[in-house]
């Protein structure tokens, strides 16, 4: 059973993006005269002084969920979720992630600003060879990996302007609202993740994706106490894991992640949908908050910005 204040908040949620909207196109003459002029009315669905239960507003936006999920891949990349936001502490967030064959593990920093995940290379100059994080640094060779191959100036992927004349392969460089940057080149190998299958269910899953091998790195990147073996950017550029793995029809283009906010932190980052969930939601300190159990809630973009409108 849902608190009073959530299932108040979930109500005005749900009525307000059940409601629909009748459009009559308005005609400007270029686009032929199918429909006259007219002019944008909405219709509640629910009269304002008509009673709802609660029930049948989550079975309806339940449907609509469901025609929503229809057009996207229906899987669930599930990565875990360490770190801290507290600056004595961690300072920031961080996952594990597989790549190559045989597979080797690297943490990666989450990072929302950016698109595309990289990692250290074995060659990689100003590059830390420990961390004061506690965590054993691993540096990536296309040697290593039966399953890599470089990104060539002439492939599809690569933009004119990243390309290296000299080498003939696909070269990047990323500066960070820090000061801090990285410069490398493209490479594509396997990435290994889990895939949510139900309620308890998950299964070993792997693809191909292109992502950054670091040869040089500058600024914050460089210091020993935080270093990390890469950065997984989880923006909508069309090589971030996100976008190639919509492309390769594995999950939807769509991100969730939940933090603890006990003193351990941690929590999970979830890559599709989650049609299984409890949600609370809380305000503390003024503050919007969601408090997962079980499963993240999928709520979409339009729908929390709807919440934090109304609160």
């Amino acid at each position: 059973m849902l608190p009073g204040n959530c299932m108040k908040l979930l109500m005005m949620v749900m009525a307000a993006t059940a409601a629909i909207a009748i459009v009559a196109a308005e005609e400007d003459g270029r686009i032929g005269a199918s429909f006259p002029a007219g002019v944008l009315r909405l219709e509640r669905v629910f009269p304002v002084n008509h009673s709802v239960e609660l029930e049948e507003l989550i079975a309806r936006d339940r449907a609509r969920h469901a025609r929503i999920l229809q057009n996207f891949a229906s899987g669930v990349v599930d990565f875990p979720v360490i770190g801290s936001s507290d600056p004595f502490l961690v300072g920031f967030y961080y996952t594990k992630v597989k790549l190559g064959s045989p597979p080797r593990e690297y943490n990666v920093q989450i990072d929302t600003g950016s698109d595309i995940l990289w990692v250290t290379c074995g060659s990689c100059n100003n590059c830390p060879q420990t961390s004061g994080l506690g965590v054993e640094l691993n540096f990536y060779d296309t040697a290593s990996s039966s399953t890599a191959s470089l990104i060539s100036c002439s492939d599809r992927r690569c933009a004119s302007d990243e390309c290296s004349s000299e080498t003939n392969q696909c070269a990047y460089t990323f500066h960070y609202g820090d000061n801090s940057g990285t410069t490398g080149y493209y490479v594509s190998d396997l990435i290994y993740f889990d895939t949510v299958l139900g309620t308890s269910l998950t299964a070993n899953s792997s693809s191909p994706i292109v992502f950054g091998c670091s040869t040089s790195q500058s600024g914050g990147l460089t210091k020993m106490d935080r270093a990390i073996d890469g950065i997984f950017g989880l923006g909508q550029q069309g090589l971030s894991v996100i976008s190639q793995l919509f492309s390769h029809g594995i999950s939807p283009k769509v991100f969730s992640h939940c933090l603890k906010g006990d003193g351990n932190g941690g929590g999970i980052l979830v890559l599709g949908f989650i049609t299984l969930c409890i949600c609370r939601a809380l305000l503390l300190m003024g503050k919007f908050y969601l408090l997962i159990q079980e499963f993240l809630c999928p709520l979409m973009i339009e729908e929390l910005l709807l919440i934090l409108v109304l609160l």
